[in-house]
C-alpha cells in the first residue's frame, strides 16, 4: 500500500538537497518504494571519524534525514515534519566504500510517526539501526 501523499521524484529530492548537509555528506536518495525510500552515503573522508571508520554521526543524519524526509512524503501540503527523537545502535564498523539507508514506517499519526531505518554495508550487512520520531506540523 502507497503511503506517501505527495508526487515527488528522486531527482526532486536530490535536487532539495543541494544546498545543506546531505549534499556535503554525499546522501544520495537513489529509491522510492510503496513504504521506503533508499538513500546511499560514501564512507571518505567527509564521513569518517579520525581513526578511519564510518562516523557514527554521520549514520545518524543519514537515518535522520531519511526518515525526515520520508515524514514530509507522508504529509499532505502544507504540513511539515520534524524529528523529536533519535537513537541509533552501532552494529558494525564500515571503513570504506558507501553506505545505504533503508527507511520504513512503524508508526504513521496524524501527531506523530516513527520510523526504523537500517544501515548496510556494501556486503548487505547490517552495521546500524535507528529509529526517528517525528511530529507533525499542521498548516
Amino acid at each position: 500500500m502507497m503511503i506517501w501523499q505527495r508526487d515527488v521524484s528522486l531527482d526532486s529530492l536530490n535536487h532539495m538537497s543541494q544546498t545543506c548537509m546531505l549534499s556535503h555528506l554525499g546522501i544520495v536518495f537513489t529509491h522510492i518504494g510503496e513504504s521506503c525510500l533508499e538513500a546511499t552515503m560514501p564512507v571518505d573522508d567527509r564521513t569518517r571519524q579520525p581513526f578511519g571508520l564510518l562516523h557514527g554521526g554521520a549514520s545518524v543524519v543519514l537515518a535522520e534525514s531519511l526518515g525526515s524526509v520520508a515524514g514530509w512524503l507522508c504529509t499532505p501540503p502544507g504540513a511539515s515534519v520534524v524529528g523529536s527523537e533519535i537513537n541509533a545502535t552501532h552494529l558494525r564498523a564500515v571503513s570504506q566504500g558507501e553506505v545505504r539507508g533503508i527507511c520504513q514506517p512503524l508508526h504513521l499519526g496524524q501527531r506523530t510517526q516513527v520510523w526504523q531505518i537500517e544501515i548496510v554495508d556494501p556486503r548487505q550487512t547490517l552495521c546500524c539501526v535507528s529509529r526517528l520520531t517525528t511530529t507533525v506540523i499542521q498548516p
